[in-house]
């Protein structure tokens, strides 16, 4: 539960950097599709703590669903303010992404993020994850370019 609520923390950073940029009726639109994300992100969290009480493995599912209320969210915010992606959006979109990857599921990434330029530092388990990873980066929207400096360990 504490990755889910530091998604949902990141993505709110993220939005209000987006709002910053804008004007007024984009700000009140990103507003509005935040916090709507807010509470299904909310919602979703309370249902992952339910499922705790169900298992382990109903409790992965869950915050995967998280995760990926999170990158809708994002998106969501991304398009309603009509603004450029910004480098916070890709950091918080990628995080998201890595936790929803089971090829991920115990490595330690650190994304970085300046001028769309992707730095990817930490470790991973395998060459094939080091790959999933960079591959990942690579493929999400707005990313110029990608420097894996990732460690398998």
């Amino acid at each position: 539960m504490n990755i889910s609520r530091q998604l949902l923390l990141a993505t709110l950073v993220g939005a209000v950097v987006a709002v910053s940029a804008c004007t007024q009726k984009a700000a009140d639109d990103t507003t509005n599709a935040a916090t709507e994300g807010v509470d299904k992100a909310d919602t979703a969290a309370d249902t992952a703590v339910d499922a705790t009480r169900e298992g382990a493995a109903t409790v992965a599912d869950k915050t995967k669903d998280v995760a990926g209320a999170i990158v809708d969210t994002s998106k969501d915010v991304a398009s309603a303010t009509g603004e450029a992606i910004t480098d916070g959006w890709i950091t918080t979109t990628l995080n998201a992404k890595f936790v929803d990857e089971s090829l991920l599921k115990d490595s330690k990434i650190n994304v970085d993020t300046n001028d769309h330029v992707v730095t990817l530092k930490g470790t991973v388990g395998s060459a094939a994850a080091q790959a999933r990873a960079a591959a990942i980066a690579h493929d999400t929207k707005g990313v110029a370019r990608v420097v894996n400096q990732l460690v398998v360990g």
